[in-house]
């Protein structure tokens, strides 16, 4: 049975035929308020999980052992076994952030004993499902694997997949440079961010089968942030035997930054602490609201994004912080000067949304973007792009010939922030000449608005994540409340699943998505009907590639 028609199944369930697995379905138990729980055992021990509407959610779960105290800044170990039956009911720990940053239901408070991982799995166990492993958004410093709309019933329970999310280290207790300071002991500070997900990786690998996955066919994706970090994730050489395939959703990764400059951050954070270098174990013992006192104080002196003017994640100046090189760990950039090597079998998607950019006016308050003129649309686009933003206003004003002046700002910034990368990653995918790479371009567009404004926020930075795991149904997601917006998700969560499954992706009523080449550029235009399109907004890519090469 071919994975078109298992999505077709009557009840929107994938129905999966098959020898069994070699696992025995798990013990089911009747809890005394009536709902019904389950339990698996893994190789740490048993977990107790709850069980409802076709899904078996186990939340929670620990995979690596505490990163706190003396742990702090080091790399992680595995987690302990436990005796007895452990409840994997609720969600776990997020990292260390300020708590109007996360956004889980009953989600504990953040701190710094973080390293968790949820689960959802079909309660049937008939054969080994692909997993989906995802990293979530919030850049380096934010976020959670528990947010509502990165649920991963929905992807279980309609597709016949296991979905796994991690909560893992951010900001500077991930991705603080210490090695130089530390020596072996601190090896791969700069990366524990990173080093933590594989960690999440290997005991996924170790243990999704006990809950129905197949671990010889794991998907790595992420949006935004978690993008950032699959694009790093799929350059590793120690994370590359345990995954299959991955999704890059408006996160393009394409270099990381160096320890020369993440030494120089390192420096920046002890001189705000008053730490002299030669007593740096004093970090140790910092409270972890200083830590993120520092953090803020850090991303005021680097506000504004990149020299040139906001280029997304990609910041890596001294004072931000994310992945760096090091040659045990991130040897080469992900993508520069090449595809990487580590991956050469592993098919990707890449894409971003058309208009990222409105996400990040509305997250800092810059209304006055979506009213532009065309003398604000040109004292933006000169203080960015200095003496080009004339010719880069006549080179979309020529593409969309009717947008306004706020369209025509944010399709350039969304541009330069995630479309240059993301192209450049196909680019070079596809020039490696061995898996295939498929490109698309999120073009539907909520209908939601900003405060005070009448203006739509349209296919804005975020949108994909209700779209991607199916979770669109409630009008309080970035999707909006189009009456389209399931349709969408549909076709959408259905050409990640199917990638999931295949390698290859496709969706019920869609026409072909064909890998993308360097002669014909085929892009994925996803909206509420979706087209194949050569070389999409080839102008400006031209524009962007001549006067703007460096991403």
């Amino acid at each position: 049975m071919d994975w078109i028609s298992k999505r077709a199944a009557p009840d929107r369930r994938c129905v999966l035929t098959g020898a069994a697995a070699a696992l025995a379905a798990p013990a089911v138990l009747r809890a005394q308020t009536g709902s019904e729980q389950v339990m698996v055992e893994t190789a740490s021990g048993r977990l107790r999980g709850q069980r409802g509407g076709g899904v078996d959610v186990f939340k929670g779960v620990p995979y690596g052992d505490t990163v706190s105290g003396a742990g702090r800044f080091r790399p992680a170990r595995p987690a302990p076994a436990w005796a007895g039956v452990r409840d994997a009911l609720s969600l776990g720990t997020p990292s260390l952030q300020h708590s109007n940053t996360v956004y889980g239901l009953n989600e504990p408070a953040p701190g710094e004993d973080c390293l968790v991982l949820n689960i959802w799995a079909p309660a049937d166990r008939a054969e080994r499902r692909p997993v989906m492993f995802y990293s979530h958004g919030g850049g380096f410093t934010t976020g959670s694997g528990g947010s509502v709309t990165q649920d991963g019933a929905n992807l279980a329970r309609e597709y016949g997949v296991v979905v796994v999310s991690t909560n893992h280290r951010l900001g500077l207790l991930g991705y603080l440079y210490l090695e130089e300071l530390g020596g072996a002991a601190y090896a791969g500070s700069g990366n524990q961010g990173l080093s933590d997900i594989v960690l999440g990786l290997k005991w996924t690998r170790r243990n999704i089968a006990a809950f129905g996955g197949d671990p010889d066919n794991i998907m790595i994706f992420g949006e935004s942030g978690g993008g950032a970090k699959t694009s790093c994730l799929y350059a590793m050489p120690s994370a590359a035997p345990m995954f299959s395939k991955a999704a890059v959703q408006s996160g393009p990764a394409v270099r990381v930054g160096t320890p020369e400059t993440a030494a120089r951050t390192t420096r920046m954070v002890l001189d705000e602490l008053g730490i002299a270098p030669g007593e740096w174990r004093r970090l140790l013992d910092v409270p972890g609201p200083a830590i993120l006192d520092v953090q803020a104080a850090l991303s005021k002196r680097t506000a504004g994004g990149a020299p040139g003017g906001w280029r997304g994640i990609a910041d890596f100046r001294p004072g931000a912080y994310g992945p760096i090189l090091q040659p045990d760990l991130l040897p080469t950039h992900p993508f520069d000067p090449a595809a990487p090597a580590a991956a050469r079998d592993k098919p990707l998607i890449v894409g971003w949304n058309d208009s990222e950019a409105a996400f990040f006016a509305l997250e800092s308050k810059d209304f006055a973007v979506f009213s532009l003129d065309e003398a604000g649309l040109r004292a933006r686009l000169a203080r960015d792009l200095g003496a080009h933003a004339d010719e880069v206003i006549a080179a979309y004003r020529s593409d969309r010939p009717t947008a306004t002046p706020t369209d025509i700002y944010l399709a350039a910034q969304s541009a330069r922030a995630m479309g240059e990368g993301s192209l450049l990653i196909a680019e070079r995918k596809a020039a490696q000449g061995a898996a295939p790479v498929y490109y698309y371009n999120l073009a539907y567009r909520s209908n939601r608005k900003p405060p005070g404004v009448d203006r739509e926020l349209g296919a804005m930075h975020a949108i994909d994540i209700p779209l991607v795991f199916d979770n669109a149904a409630s009008t309080d997601t970035l999707a909006g409340s189009r009456s389209d917006r399931n349709g969408v998700a549909s076709t959408m969560s259905a050409f990640w699943t199917s990638f999931a499954y295949t390698g290859r992706p496709a969706a019920p009523g869609c026409p072909a998505w064909n890998p993308y080449d360097r002669e014909r550029r085929s892009t994925m235009v996803i909206d509420v009907e979706c087209s194949p399109v050569d070389d999409r907004h080839a102008a400006e890519r031209l524009l962007w590639e001549r006067i703007d090469p460096a991403v």
